[in-house]
């Protein structure tokens, strides 16, 4: 496998100079210098900014979208060298850190992300997104189930890919850094034929790293291959096939254990697990798009995403201090391995009709999603060693895997299935008044199998349906400025293992209502972007045990009782100060309560009325400055996260870090050099479980890289 990977970059680098072997296609004096020269005055300009987003499933200026949105683009992974999702999330507001690749969503926890606006993560259970082959990131804030049916109603993440060019080119990155970084990667595109007909992209990304908490070691390996062939005027067809390989050492990883005031018990090296341990994931992704216009009116796109990944775990998982020395950290091992496989359709259609003088942008869909997912669990309690916080000592426990060999494993099949299809329109009253309006229905059958040594021990099977709805007005004072006020809906199926008429099912879906507002603008030709929202979310229908009713056959009888409200502000400004310095800052303000619940009882992820790892202040900020007399630029950003609450309650501290870079360019190549955590600060990204600890954020680190592109 990884030799498939190493020689997807070496075809790569070939494929450049198949090439530039072509003739060239003819472009303006403008475009070339945007290909050729990496670092030039006026880059800046409109630097980070989207005209067009598709996080509505069909392409559209976000002005004219009545809900908050951003897209973060492949210009600003460049300038800020971020490699996974988790280094955008300062770039969003109302988006913060949760674990591994969760995040916290205008107060809720989410942790389901699409690819090119279907379902069909490659990146399942503790893997995090990787971004090598990645062209822009749409978020949608707040429900989004009109587009993309059942979900949390905090938002939506949708990674687009990158995809073949007619434009011939080749971009290489040798990466280097502390904490012995090393890697390679290397991309082509360009035409296969002369009329570029049919295009190409190759690319292979490869980077090694020992990471600072002890034991680690972490490699990836990315193989992406991209086809597009134009089927007619105004279509194309695109073929993609991407694989990934991640393996990490001494993992999964939790956190490190803290006080009840939130100080690390000990250094934020510390791991529970052994060398020996770790967390490998392989998966492939198959991916087939097609669009087209029919005539001027007319749009039309269908895709079909198969992916097929399978992560194998075998780590020590800590259980808490020891009662009797308060120096050790329980901990038992556990051996799981995670088969995923799903399928997924998609068909969307749009036109543009007049209707009583008003012309109507009708919007319609449907997509169907198939996924197994298998859960192999194997976990030896009985004779693994405790791990001292001040002076641990490894490699005592090597054997546990061998021990854990001979238990049986517990399997847990979970079938899902979601099916759903919808209606939008968009009416223009007049060149300043939008009116939107849409309705979807979704069908799910959701079904769980658990058997241990091969004998069933519980099975569970629950199928049913739900419309949401969206509406929303925008105004436009001016063509570069909208008002706009909406409320959408969302919904997300109850456990399947809820349902049981025992425990008083089947129910409802929890459902999520908000109301928002907002201010959106495109000023200066685009020199400035200022975005403003509020919002109201209703979360209700969440199950709880009803104390005021007996057991069935020993199951508590449950109730759609409990009820969280969301409330909040955000505000997003992107901005050329000169035609040289760019600015973008982002400020989310969030307060999430339980707004009913049974007395006595909380909800998931929530301490008494609050959420877990939800701050009610996030400040993200980056600006760039560019002084075209000697070739180079000159960035500095930072985050700020208010105190939060872990999911035992435990303090998670507030903290501010900085970052900056110096970019130069030096020929036919520009140098990166970049340092993150600048003041080496320690606090944590997030906050889990008293007996796993809080997440430690990185420590200082610092990161070179080379980039050739021609």
């Amino acid at each position: 496998m990884r030799s498939v990977f190493v020689a997807g970059i070496g075809v790569a680098s070939f494929a450049c100079s198949v090439a530039s072997a072509q003739e060239p296609a003819r472009t303006s004096d403008a475009e070339v210098l945007a290909a050729d020269d990496i670092i030039v005055t006026g880059r800046a300009q409109r630097l980070y900014r989207a005209e067009e987003t598709t996080v509505g499933k069909a392409a559209e200026d976000p002005l004219n979208i009545p809900q908050a949105l951003q897209v973060i683009n492949s210009d600003l992974f460049v300038d800020q060298g971020a490699r996974d999702a988790t280094d955008i999330y300062r770039n969003i507001s109302g988006v913060s850190f949760f674990s591994y690749a969760g995040v916290t969503f205008r107060g809720f926890r989410q942790d389901q992300s699409f690819y090119d606006g279907q379902r069909g993560n490659p990146f399942i259970g503790f893997s995090v997104p990787q971004l090598f082959n990645i062209e822009r990131v749409e978020v949608l804030k707040g429900p989004a189930g009109l587009f993309f049916g059942p979900g949390s109603p905090g938002g939506i993440i949708n990674y687009v890919s990158k995809t073949p060019s007619d434009q011939a080119a080749l971009r290489t990155v040798v990466t280097g850094g502390n904490y012995d970084r090393i890697g390679i990667s290397s991309e082509a595109t360009g035409r296969i034929d002369r009329d570029g007909v049919v295009t190409y992209r190759i690319g292979g990304f490869y980077e090694s790293m020992d990471p600072y908490r002890r034991n680690t070691q972490n490699k990836s390996l990315i193989g992406d291959v991209g086809l597009s062939i134009r089927t007619n005027p105004g279509g194309k067809l695109t073929l993609q096939a991407t694989t990934y390989d991640s393996q990490l050492q001494a993992n999964r990883l939790r956190g490190v254990l803290v006080d009840d005031a939130g100080n690390f018990l000990t250094s934020i090296r510390w791991n529970a697990n052994e060398r020996s341990d770790f967390l490998d994931l392989t998966s492939t992704a198959y991916q087939a798009r097609y669009a087209t216009s029919i005539g001027e009116q007319v749009t039309f796109d269908a895709g079909a995403r198969y992916f097929k990944a399978t992560e194998r775990q075998k780590y020590h998982e800590p259980r808490g201090l020891s009662p009797t020395n308060p120096d050790l950290v329980q901990r038992e091992f556990r051996d799981q391995i995670r088969p995923v496989d799903g399928l997924s359709f998609m068909a969307n259609a749009t036109a543009r009709v007049d209707v009583l003088g008003m012309e109507h942008k009708f919007q319609t869909g449907a997509d169907w999603y198939d996924e197994t997912s298998v859960l192999q669990s194997r976990i030896l309690r009985a004779g693994v060693l405790p791990l001292s916080l001040s002076n641990p000592a490894y490699g005592r426990s090597d054997t546990d895997a061998a021990r854990a060999a001979a238990l049986p494993y517990t399997t847990t099949d979970t079938r899902t299935k979601r099916y759903g299809v919808y209606l939008q329109d968009q009416i223009s009253v007049t060149d300043a008044l939008l009116l939107v309006g849409g309705v979807r229905y979704d069908r799910f059958e959701d079904g769980v199998t658990t058997s241990t040594a091969g004998r069933v021990t519980a099975l569970s099977n629950y199928r049913d349906g739900d419309a949401t709805l969206r509406g929303g007005a925008v105004f436009k004072p001016r063509q570069n400025v909208s008002l706009y006020a909406s409320w959408s809906q969302s919904f997300e199926p109850q456990a399947a293992a809820s349902q049981s008429t025992d425990a008083g099912g089947p129910f409802a879906p929890v459902t999520g209502n908000q109301i928002e507002g907002g201010v959106k603008s495109d000023l200066f030709n685009g020199r400035v972007q200022a975005n403003a929202a509020v919002y109201r979310i209703v979360r209700s229908n969440i199950l709880q045990a009803d104390p005021a009713l007996p057991p069935v056959n020993g199951q508590d009888q449950l109730r759609p009782i409990g009820k969280v409200t969301s409330k909040g502000f955000e505000f997003d400004l992107a901005t050329d100060v000169t035609p040289d310095w760019v600015l973008l800052v982002n400020y989310g303000y969030n307060d999430a309560r339980i707004t009913g619940t049974v007395a006595g009882q909380s909800i998931t992820n929530a301490v008494g009325d609050r959420f877990a790892n939800a701050p009610r202040h996030k400040v993200g900020f980056w600006t760039r400055y560019q002084v075209a007399a000697i070739d180079s630029a000159f960035a500095f950003g930072g985050e700020h996260v208010s105190s939060r609450t872990s999911l035992s309650g435990q303090r998670v501290r507030p903290y501010t870090i900085f970052d900056a870079s110096i970019t130069k360019r030096l020929g036919f190549a520009e140098l990166l050099l970049r340092v993150d955590n600048i003041f080496d600060r320690v606090y944590a990204a997030s906050g889990f479980t008293a007996q796993s600890g809080h997440f430690p954020g990185e420590p200082r680190t610092f990161l070179a890289e080379l980039r050739t592109r021609f």
